[in-house]
Parts: C-alpha cells; sequence; structure tokens
C-alpha cells in the first residue's frame, strides 16, 4: 500500500491520465449505450476527449483546463447536449482549482462557473416533477450541492496546505536561526578561549624567557643562581601546561577527562601568587589588599586575575630595567577595584589600544572585553612623571 501512495505521489500526470482514459472510456459506452447517432453522437464523443483531457492535465495547467471546462460547458448548452458521464470533469476540476495555490480569481471562477453550469443545466434541461417555481428552485439547489462541496473542499485543501507549509517555514527559519546563534556562541567562545591562551602563554612564557637569560647570565659565576632559574622555568612551564590542558579540555566536550588532570581556573586568591612568581622573575612589585576579601562570581574572579596578569606582562616587557610595579586589591561592598602601576618607560598606549602587547589584537582590548562581560568599567593611560597605570571596577552583580 505505501508503494502505491509512494507512486501515485510520484507519478501524478501518469495518474491523472490513467482517470482520465476511465471517464473517456466509460463516457464514450454510455453515448454508444444512450443510441446517439451521427451528429449529436460525434458531437457527444468530442465533448468527452475534451473532458478527458481537462482531467489528465488538470494539475499541469490547472488555469487552463478550467477555462476549457467552461467552454465546454458553454457548448453543451448552446448544441443541447444533455449533461453526461463527462462532466464529471467538471466537479474534477473545480476541486483542483480550489485547491492549487494560484491565482484566486482561478478558484473564483472554478466556484461561479460549478453554480453557474448547475443552474443553467436544471434551467436547460429541467428534471421530472419539477414544474412549479418551488420545485425548480428545490432541484436548483440539490443540483449545486456537489459542485459547491467540491469547491469547499479544493479551498480547504489549499488553506491547509499554506499552514503547514507556513509551519516548515517557520521552523525552518528556528532552525537557521538556532544554528546562527550556534555559531556566534562558537565564535564567542573561541575569542574567550584566544584570550585565555593569550594571558596564560604571553605571562608564563616571558617569566620563562627572563629566567632562562638571567640562567644563561649567572651559568659560570653562580651556580646555584642558575639552578634556581633553572627551577623557576621548569615551575612555571608545568603550571602553563596545566593551564593550556584546561583550556583544550574545553574544546574536547564528550570525551572523558581524568580527575585532577586540568588545574582549576585562576582566581582571586590566586593573584598573590602570580605576584611572587613575577617577583621571582626579577620584577620589584608591591602588592596590597584593601576592604573584607570575600568569594566573589567566577567570572569577576578570573577577570581580576586575568587584568593583572596582563598588566604585569606588559611592565616585565616594556618598562625597561629597574622598573617597579604595584597591585591593589579594593573590595567594596558592590564590587572589587584593581589598581596596577609601573614606573617605567611603558610601551605607547596605541600600541595596546590598536593591536596589543605582542602586537596580534590582544593588550588593553582583550581587557576591555574581559571587564565589559562582568558589567564593569576599566581605565588605562600614562601616569604622570612616567609609567603606565590601570585601573579597573568589577561590579559584583552583571550589569543590565
Amino acid at each position: 500500500m505505501q508503494r502505491l501512495y509512494d507512486f501515485i505521489r510520484r507519478h501524478p500526470t501518469g495518474v491523472d491520465t490513467f482517470w482520465a482514459v476511465v471517464l473517456l472510456g466509460f463516457s464514450l459506452l454510455w453515448v454508444v449505450s444512450a443510441g446517439t447517432v451521427g451528429g449529436s453522437g460525434l458531437g457527444y464523443g468530442l465533448v468527452a476527449l475534451l473532458f478527458s483531457l481537462v482531467v489528465a492535465l488538470r494539475r499541469r495547467a490547472p488555469e487552463r483546463m478550467l477555462l476549457l471546462a467552461v467552454a465546454l460547458g458553454l457548448a453543451q448548452l448552446a448544441l443541447g447536449l444533455v449533461p453526461f458521464l463527462a462532466d464529471f470533469a467538471m466537479l474534477v476540476i473545480i476541486f483542483t482549482v480550489a485547491a492549487h495555490d494560484g491565482p484566486r480569481w482561478a478558484s473564483r471562477l472554478a466556484l461561479i462557473g460549478g453554480l453557474g453550469a448547475s443552474t443553467l443545466s436544471q434551467l436547460r434541461w429541467p428534471m421530472e416533477g419539477s414544474d412549479s417555481g418551488a420545485a425548480k428552485v428545490f432541484f436548483t439547489i440539490i443540483m449545486t450541492v456537489p459542485f459547491a462541496l467540491a469547491w469547499v473542499l479544493g479551498d480547504s485543501l489549499r488553506t491547509r496546505r499554506a499552514y503547514f507549509a507556513q509551519l516548515e517555514e517557520r521552523a525552518s527559519r528556528l532552525e537557521q536561526e538556532r544554528e546562527a546563534q550556534a555559531k556566534v556562541a562558537v565564535a564567542a567562545e573561541r575569542a574567550r578561549i584566544a584570550r585565555e591562551l593569550h594571558d596564560v602563554v604571553a605571562h608564563n612564557v616571558s617569566v620563562m624567557v627572563v629566567q632562562a637569560d638571567g640562567a644563561a647570565y649567572v651559568m659560570d659565576s653562580s651556580p646555584e643562581t642558575a639552578k634556581q632559574a633553572l627551577e623557576t622555568i621548569s615551575t612555571t612551564g608545568r603550571q602553563a601546561l596545566a593551564e593550556m590542558r584546561r583550556l583544550l579540555g574545553i574544546l574536547r566536550t564528550g570525551e572523558h577527562q581524568e580527575a585532577g588532570e586540568y588545574v582549576p581556573q585562576p582566581d582571586v586568591q590566586q593573584i598573590e601568587d602570580l605576584v611572587e612568581q613575577v617577583r621571582g622573575a626579577g620584577l620589584t612589585v608591591d602588592f596590597a589588599i584593601e576592604g573584607s576579601p570575600r568569594p566573589l562570581p567566577s567570572g569577576v574572579e578570573l577577570t581580576a586575575y586575568r587584568i593583572v596578569q596582563e598588566a604585569l606582562t606588559n611592565t616585565r616587557k616594556h618598562g625597561g630595567p629597574d622598573v617597579g610595579a604595584s597591585v591593589r586589591l579594593v573590595y567594596f561592598d558592590d564590587g572589587l577595584g584593581l589598581l596596577v602601576e609601573d614606573d617605567g618607560r611603558g610601551a605607547p598606549q596605541e600600541m595596546y589600544e590598536d593591536g596589543g602587547a605582542d602586537g596580534r589584537g590582544h593588550g588593553l582590548i582583550g581587557m576591555r572585553e574581559r571587564v565589559g562581560m562582568v558589567g564593569g568599567t576599566l581605565d588605562a593611560g600614562p601616569r604622570p612623571g612616567g609609567g603606565f597605570r590601570i585601573s579597573a571596577l568589577l561590579p559584583l552583580k552583571p550589569a543590565h
């Protein structure tokens, strides 16, 4: 049964042609059995043939077949050819045009043509027992019912198809919107991971380079100092690898991850360890906390850590020799304040704004993005008298 249904859907014209041949065959049998001969017989045969053509091509050219059917009906009235089996094609074409998603004039013409054909047919060939006026009206109404019903069924089918088409279009549009939102989310996540990788690599590699240069310089004169520098390089490298594993683990969703394989996300409590690490790399840093330390939202803690990390990395890169820095955390009732200053020569602010300290689009741009994500504000620029200053205020509640 399913195969038959699929065949009918794949070959609509072939199916219509089959029924057209059936209609033509039975119509010709009626013509022969009715004893119509001569000119009237040829007329009935030609009408039957053309009505069969209407059925065969009803889906390929519904408007044209409707006009042909109307013309055939008028010809029957003019020639006095009484309705016969072939006129069933009128019901078929009325249903088809009403169901077809075509011009509305065609659907209206189908309804008017059907009602007009039944009315004129009753007036031209009154049924037996319809001598009185009331009987004529009654039989006329009875004759119009099949045509009206065919049009109503076709129009209902067209409305239903349009409704389902709208549902499919809406579902397709929603799917496209979901895909677009997913792409935006992926792009945002990639940008976040890129910032994280930048902060990890820029800071830790900078420390490792400084320690490696120092170890090479004192290798002969102070082996113990060189050994300490190498140990710092090893520790810093392990920390960098651990953080990179954590970030790469985010990309491996769905894979099993061993417990303890990745380090926790950095937070405010680790800023002091960060300062100690920078001090071990040879940078003088003063660190102070004001207010009452307390747990903060994870996004605020990570942002605070990354800002301090980026600021100290830039100080080490561009501050020059004998540069000193200070880091101050201030706990307010409704937020966390950060202040990172140095007294070095610093890099031009345009370098940070236009492309970042690494020339690849990070620096202050990345800091502002981080701060903006938690609803905070950031101010950065040269200090009076030399050096660079970065201050940020991170609210405990995101801005709406």
